[in-house]
């Protein structure tokens, strides 16, 4: 089967991640290295208030899923690789943007809402001040009269030079996160048009790469401007890279690059257990290095989903399920486990809106997705060497309909394209239009969008174990995965 899919409108996501047969035991979280660093939403319309992860990205651009954040919204999964299949209709990001009706795999993600014009926000502002200058004035009241009572208080206060030595441990969260916010940056990316909208990345390496969404660079693509900016204030322009929709991950680079860059340390996601502590780093809503927790939730969540665009394609991931808060504009900010070491991306949200990975400017209600760091660091890898992605597929086109049975072969192919791709792996195995496919190696397949996740977690020329249905009589059968590169 292809992975390549397109034109169907992508299912909803099942309720259950695939159950591997034998599930390894987790691995134990290692102490954290001392001084070692640490890594819906589709884009807000113009005038909206509040924006999607990169995840703020304006109605055009809509860069965030459901899931994450230019994040399109939080949920955005990029669009489907090209090949014997079509990638359905896409779900919106996880950030605050537009996103597809009903029930979708992934999140919409919105653009971040523009500043405040001598609007509301001034207004607001104003009322801030002026309540802690009353706060200001009460306490100083207060500290007079009691100065004027004081009667032998037996209360000591800590001095101003105690204050100054408190000290975290290593593996507290701020720890963590003062060593993990100096390496991500806030990324504002913007058309020719001028729509755009707000995202994460985090440093990958000392050359002056960053990685995040696809989403949260889409608007940039053509010609576009693009900044990121860092935690003490210093903003560089940028370029991309490359970018891959399918995967929804993107790789920037810094022009006129700092020497003292220091990227965050890259973790093993095949290694995270349900309860392992998680840590999002992001701008939500436009609020940059913002630091949040939660634990993982679920492993090998299948989810698909798009920036909202109807000229997109949907992106597919086998996705760590957090419950750390991530809103619009967190997509493409690191999700760190307790050590500080990247385990994945942030990329989508589930919204309320619509009954499930809807569209809207919507907020976190516990249910964010991550593409794992093993996937995404071979990509980006990809990307900074070849400037396209490189897909694993097995040359067969399936059904991405709603299902709970498998990933069923179609009987056409996309375009008029054969359904099994002559010559290429499944053809090679036998596989044959009408088979369903139930397994890959150890991890049940419901549907196609969760055979196609499960696919893109692997490398072209791995080998895996193919478990399928024909005629009511279950086969198994081994093959090589091909490779397809580009997203056309």
């Amino acid at each position: 089967m292809s992975t390549e899919n397109e034109g169907n409108a992508v299912p909803p996501a099942p309720s259950v991640p695939p159950v591997p047969v034998a599930s390894p035991a987790a691995s134990p979280q290692g102490p954290v290295p001392d001084g070692a660093p640490t890594a819906q939403l589709p884009p807000v319309p113009p005038g909206t208030p509040g924006a999607p992860e990169h995840g703020t990205a304006q109605a055009a651009p809509a860069h965030q899923s459901p899931v994450g954040g230019h994040q399109p919204p939080a949920g955005y999964p990029g669009p489907a690789p090209e090949g014997s299949w079509p990638p359905p209709a896409a779900p919106a990001y996880g950030d605050a943007g537009s996103g597809g009706s009903g029930t979708v795999w992934g999140a919409s993600y919105q653009q971040p809402a523009p500043k405040p014009r001598n609007g509301r926000g001034g207004l607001v502002a104003a009322v801030l001040v002026a309540a802690l200058v009353a706060g200001g004035l009460g306490g100083g009241l207060g500290y007079t009269l009691a100065k004027d009572n004081d009667n032998g208080s037996t209360t000591v206060s800590a001095s101003d030079s105690s204050a100054s030595q408190v000290r975290r441990a290593p593996g507290t969260i701020a720890n963590v996160a003062a060593r993990a916010l100096p390496s991500t940056v806030t990324i504002e990316a913007e058309s020719t048009s001028g729509e755009g909208g707000t995202g994460t990345g985090f440093v990958f390496d000392k050359q002056g790469h960053i990685v995040t969404n696809n989403h949260v660079v889409a608007d940039a693509v053509d010609g576009g401007k693009l900044t990121a900016t860092f935690p003490n204030g210093k903003k560089y322009d940028a370029e991309i890279v490359g970018h891959a929709q399918g995967y929804d991950v993107a790789v920037i680079k810094l022009k006129n690059a700092p020497s003292d860059l220091n990227p965050l340390t890259l973790g093993d996601s095949d290694k995270v257990a349900v309860g392992d502590e998680t840590i999002a780093i992001g701008a939500p809503f436009g609020l940059s290095n913002t630091v949040t927790t939660g634990i993982i939730s679920a492993k090998n969540r299948p989810v698909a989903s798009s920036d909202g665009n109807s000229s997109s394609k949907a992106s597919y991931m086998s996705a760590l399920q957090t419950d750390a808060s991530i809103n619009p504009g967190n997509s493409g900010g690191p999700l760190l486990d307790a050590s500080g070491s990247v385990i994945g991306i942030n990329s989508a949200i589930q919204s309320t809106g619509s009954g499930g990975f809807g569209s809207g400017q919507s907020g976190s209600i516990g249910l964010g997705f991550a593409i794992p760091i093993n996937q995404a660091k071979y990509v980006a890898q990809q990307l900074i060497k070849n400037g396209k992605p490189v897909y694993a597929k097995i040359g067969a086109s399936v059904s991405l309909e709603e299902s709970t049975n498998g990933a069923k072969i179609t009987d056409q192919g996309a375009s008029g394209a054969a359904p099994v791709e002559s010559g290429g792996p499944a053809d090679k195995a036998g596989l044959k239009p009408g088979d369903v496919i139930t397994k890959l190696d150890d991890n049940v397949i419901d549907s196609g969008p969760t055979l196609i996740g499960e696919i893109w977690t692997h490398k072209p020329g791995d080998k895996v174990t193919i478990t399928y249905t024909r005629g009511g009589q279950e086969h198994t059968v081994d093959l090589t995965l091909g490779s397809r590169a580009g997203d056309s």
